[in-house]
């Protein structure tokens, strides 16, 4: 009779713990939060005033969302362009580890991603998740094409954000200046090109290339943002959590302010264009709140770089704005105005408002993140270089520093390597479009091979040690090299990195 009464009370408790009060989910364990991914595209860490207070573009709804939320000073992209950041946000892992040893994709390229590879959002999707992508791709993916090489724009596509865990997928292949210039749904090309567009305007550029009959390039950027708030809309009456990714292709060029915002910034029609964007982030975030669903959304702005030339910096400098803050560089460089970008993640359940962290991030750490929030433990062939930021979230006092080191890329392939205040890079120039680039390097012949700096002592890189500090070098050298030959930067068993060519800027490994 004890044993019975000891079984019935178990139950008893069992059943209480799924009580109908909340519709038969657990009360002691947490929901899932919604999870909202906004990635900007060439927007440097000055462009917002919260992070840059002596900027001069208004940017009242992002100030507003790191008011609310989680301001980090220290974030960086795993690339200083776009593609390969892109890789490593959905899959935890260094892009120079995937077949893309340098530079971006074009709009033919075949899907990067190997669609085995677990994501962030096949991870969620089998977590509960419904998973969305709404914007601008960038990581390849494989179009049909006639038997003149041509693409088959009335044929399905492979290899899509679909192969790669997304419920739902919308939006275009890549940047707003490389065609084809169509809106792919799903796998299929929703409106088939009626003409072959191209722009030759100061700000506004884009290559020539086929177009379809819904696709008007100033309305992409709308367009993207009102399909965001009508899924989330949607999503919100669903006891399912949500992942949206919303990789936007602005401020990139063409830079394409619409009517209402031309003129706005009093700079040039780039700070117009981040002004627009600004109001669309504010109208999205709103959309959340009125959707009942703000407390345990968790809410993440971040860029794919820094600020890119095409906005003419000269032009902004000039008038007292400087895009990439305090640091050197630009898009593509291997400076920290080529990765270093603004990153803000709100979630009321448990961020607290106004909160700033120090902590050196990656934007190959939302695997890990969203991993842990929903209980799933990674293999060891999953989220390599991806560390979880829930700890940071949660307002957790680390001893330690978060990441052992971080990995920096150029878009000709250089590498840097960043631990504590310390930043090695493995190369005499920007290895962008900076002075002084790759080919002005060669012109000069007379630099060191690399450049060691004291990001602390030096944030505008100014002062190379690298000959006062030679065993800082050597020990930055080393680890760095083993990041590479292991293929992972955080624990767990060796990895092997993609591709069987000769990575060139490997120079120190020959």
């Amino acid at each position: 009779m004890e044993k019975h009464i000891k079984g019935l009370t178990f139950v008893l408790v069992t059943l209480a713990l799924y009580s109908c009060s909340n519709g038969g989910k657990k009360e002691n364990a947490p929901t899932p939060p919604n999870i909202i991914y906004i990635l900007a595209d060439d927007m440097g860490v000055g462009d917002i005033q919260a992070f840059n207070p002596d900027g001069k573009i208004k940017t009242p709804h992002l100030d507003q969302l790191a008011a609310d939320g989680m301001r980090f000073t220290d974030a960086h992209t795993s690339s200083s362009v776009c593609t390969p950041t892109r890789y490593g946000i959905m899959t935890g892992r260094y892009n120079w580890r995937s077949t893309l040893k340098s530079g971006v994709l074009w709009g033919d390229a075949e899907g990067l991603i190997d669609t085995a590879r677990a994501t962030v959002p096949s991870i969620l999707h089998n977590q509960g998740y419904h998973t969305a992508y709404v914007g601008k791709w960038h990581l390849g993916w494989n179009w049909a094409h006639d038997e003149d090489g041509n693409i088959d724009f009335t044929k399905p596509i492979t290899h899509n954000p679909n192969d790669n865990g997304f419920d739902y997928a919308y939006g275009h292949v890549a940047s707003l200046d490389i065609p084809p210039y169509v809106y792919v749904e799903n796998g299929k090309v929703t409106a088939l090109p009626v003409d072959s567009t191209e722009s030759t305007d100061k700000y506004g550029w884009w290559r020539k290339g086929a177009t379809g009959a819904d696709f008007d390039h100033e309305d992409v950027t709308p367009n993207f943002f009102r399909r965001s708030i009508k899924y989330v809309q949607d999503r919100a009456a669903s006891d399912k959590p949500f992942f949206l990714y919303l990789p936007l292709p602005s401020p990139h060029s063409p830079i394409l302010p619409t009517a209402e915002w031309q003129g706005k910034s009093g700079l040039n029609p780039y700070g117009d264009f981040v002004m627009m964007v600004d109001d669309y982030v504010g109208q999205l975030v709103a959309s959340v709140k009125e959707a009942g669903i703000e407390e345990n959304t968790l809410f993440i702005f971040v860029t794919d770089n820094g600020c890119s030339p095409a906005s003419k910096p000269d032009e902004l400098i000039a008038k007292g704005h400087h895009p990439s803050g305090p640091y050197r560089g630009f898009k593509a460089d291997i400076y920290e105005g080529g990765h270093r970008v603004p990153f803000i993640a709100k979630w009321p359940r448990i961020i607290k408002a106004g909160t700033v962290n120090t902590q050196t991030i990656c934007t190959t750490d939302l695997m890990a993140t969203c991993a842990e929030i929903v209980g799933y433990q990674l293999k060891d062939d999953e989220g390599e270089d991806s560390y979880s930021l829930l700890p940071l979230f949660e307002g957790q006092d680390l001893s330690q520093p978060f990441r052992e080191a971080t990995v920096h890329h150029s878009i000709n392939g250089s590498f840097a390597i960043r631990k504590g205040d310390w930043k090695l890079a493995m190369c005499p120039g920007s290895g962008g479009w900076s002075f002084p680039t790759p080919k002005e390097v060669k012109e000069m012949d007379s630099l060191p091979p690399v450049q060691l700096y004291n990001l602390k002592e030096d944030p505008a890189e100014t002062n190379n040690l690298q000959s006062t500090y030679p065993a800082k070098v050597e020990e930055l050298k080393q680890l760095l090299t083993q990041y590479i030959t292991e293929g992972r930067s955080t624990s767990g068993k060796p990895q092997t990195n993609d591709g069987n060519g000769v990575w060139d800027q490997l120079w120190w490994m020959k």
